[in-house]
């Protein structure tokens, strides 16, 4: 649920306020049919609109079909009814099964209509709640025609989105806007053949990655040919060389991007929390594997007794660990290795655990925050909602402004602070919850590896 802001947000970036509506409806109500999501959406677009203007029903319609297409919905699992289900117990639980080619199917509904506003006076003329009249079907008696199926927001295919994103933004940083730009051409053209899962996406031709870049980006194909190629050589290992044909086979290794962009978390954590000299050590032993701290003082060019402090500093943190390699059985001291070394998987889920921890600090302090001025918050409502129906009555200004200072000075101003620290604390929820999807997608792909 932290994450759903980013969902939302990255549906509007891709398919406008309609998309953005779609979505935050499938997952604030966790599944809806078609017809409903569609109703729904367009009476939410006719409110915003101006007066005597309407959002066709049509139009949210065609989105929806874009984001199924997309992935970025997918149609519930039903369930399973065996065909002998008179003979033996019925099982526990109910078993959910769908049809792979069916996930992305979109009904054929011929929905005709427009959205509406909401009026108080019809509500009252009626004789009902606002809660049940969305469930009146459209201006008929007729049985809904998409009724059983069910629709979901796809939440793999937007964390696929958001790796994409991560992995666009380190080449951007890594090398330069082309750079990023081929690689987002290379990851558009593997969103539908690639599952969100996969360790690699399928191998691309050079003269395929040519034509799918967005027109009007003035490349050569000569000057892409070396971008591959410059991309394919970078130590990193985000882009690999797969085969020569079409012009050069090149796939993207999720695992090695993910693996990168973990260690870079995990070397911006020991540079904040430590300083540059820490983290040039946690580099250096990284690099080389195994190190004995005389050779870590050497390498890193680092007084001695600075070096034993910071190698101890890192190790009671768990960001390195130390191996002990015995000469003889009895485990002396005297005669055993002590190698420092970086397990990349531990300590990225040590990492990973203290996110967690600040994520329910972050949450805990915002709804301290909010208990400690409930009351202040409670008039500031009330007189925002005075203020509003006055409005509506066409109120003077002098009239407003009287109504205006029922809240003090001094209150206004714990107010604005009370404002500030709750978006602070929303924002870090959020910066934390980028880390903590990077962690988590890192650990999925080397456990699934091995």
């Amino acid at each position: 649920m932290l994450r759903y802001p980013r969902y939302i947000y990255t549906t509007k970036a891709l398919y406008g306020d309609t998309g953005e509506l779609i979505v935050e409806e499938l997952l604030l109500n966790g599944k809806m049919t078609m017809s409903a999501v569609v109703k729904k959406v367009a009476d939410r677009l006719t409110e915003t609109v101006e007066d005597g203007k309407t959002m066709d029903y049509a139009e949210v319609s065609n989105t929806f079909v874009q984001l199924a297409d997309t992935r970025f919905v997918q149609r519930c699992p039903m369930v399973h009814i065996p065909e002998n289900s008179d003979t033996g117990p019925s099982p526990p639980a109910p078993s959910l099964v769908i049809n792979e080619k069916d996930m992305y199917l979109v009904p054929k509904l011929s929905l005709i209509g427009k959205g509406k506003r909401r009026r108080s006076s019809d509500e009252d003329a009626a004789g009902e709640p606002k809660a049940k009249r969305p469930k009146r079907p459209m201006d008929s008696k007729e049985p809904i025609p998409d009724d059983g199926i069910y629709w979901q927001a796809n939440l793999d295919r937007f964390h696929q989105h958001f790796r994409d994103q991560a992995i666009v933004s380190a080449v951007a940083n890594r090398m330069d806007q082309t750079s990023s730009e081929i690689m987002r051409a290379m990851l558009r053209m593997s969103e539908v053949t690639t599952s969100s899962d996969a360790p690699f996406t399928q191998p691309l031709s050079s003269n395929e990655i040519f034509r799918s870049l967005p027109v009007g980006y003035n490349i050569s194909k000569q000057v892409l040919d070396q971008y591959l190629t410059l991309l394919a050589d970078d130590p990193l290992e985000f882009v690999g060389k797969s085969g020569d044909s079409g012009g050069g086979m090149y796939i993207i290794n999720f695992c090695k991007a993910l693996a990168s962009l973990a260690i870079a978390t995990l070397e911006s954590v020991i540079q904040e929390r430590f300083g540059s000299r820490c983290a040039r050590i946690f580099r250096l032993v990284l690099q080389k594997k195994h190190l004995e701290q005389k050779q870590v003082e050497d390498f890193a060019m680092i007084p001695a007794k600075e070096a034993k402090d910071m190698l101890y500093k890192m190790l009671s943190e768990n960001f390195i660990s130390l191996q002990e390699i015995p000469k003889t059985p009895d485990h002396a001291p005297s005669r055993t290795f002590y190698l420092y070394t970086v397990n990349v998987l531990s300590a990225v889920r040590m990492l990973l655990h203290r996110c967690y921890k600040s994520v329910s600090n972050l949450i805990e302090r915002r709804q301290f925050e909010t208990k400690e001025n409930k009351r202040l918050l409670e008039k500031s409502q009330r007189v925002e909602a005075i203020i509003a129906s006055v409005q509506a009555t066409g109120a003077e200004e002098a009239q407003l402004q009287e109504i205006e200072e029922m809240i003090t000075a001094p209150e206004r101003q714990q107010l604005e602070t009370l404002k500030r620290n709750v978006n602070k604390l929303d924002a870090s929820e959020i910066q934390v919850d980028e880390t903590i999807f990077l962690l988590e997608s890192y650990i999925e792909s080397t456990t699934k590896r091995q």
